[in-house]
């Protein structure tokens, strides 16, 4: 029985795993979202993204729980041309930067990322 417990009380201090793996990548982010009432927009670049959501930083803020549409732009390295990723999401958590100006906000995606390639027309 005692052996039974500890075991028990070891697996209660298990760490908790994520989801989905993380990945630290910097492009720009750009939200449109709905708060009081009018259309608004934020800019920010990506800490970190994974299949389920994604971390930014970004000098606003914006309200928890916000239903947002987002666009992240790659560009650079081996993108030879801009990609547009497009999703919708909601604002799960807002915290202040430390150290630092600005803000960390986590999105949640709602659905799966889109791709879209920009092409030399759609730039004109």
């Amino acid at each position: 029985m005692h052996g039974h417990g500890s075991l028990q009380s070891h697996s209660m201090a298990t760490p908790e795993k994520r989801k989905y793996r993380r990945f630290a990548l910097r492009y720009s982010v750009h939200l449109q979202f709905r708060s009081a009432g009018r259309d608004s927009q934020l800019d920010g670049v990506t800490k970190n993204v994974s299949m389920g959501g994604l971390l930014l930083e970004s000098a606003s803020s914006i309200p928890k729980r916000c239903p947002v549409t987002f666009t992240i732009t790659l560009v650079g390295g081996q993108v030879t041309r801009p990609i547009e990723l497009l999703g919708e999401g909601e604002v799960v958590r807002v915290e202040p930067q430390v150290p630092g100006p600005g803000f960390a906000i986590a999105l949640e995606y709602a659905r799966p990322i889109e791709l879209h390639r920009l092409t030399q027309a759609s730039l004109l």
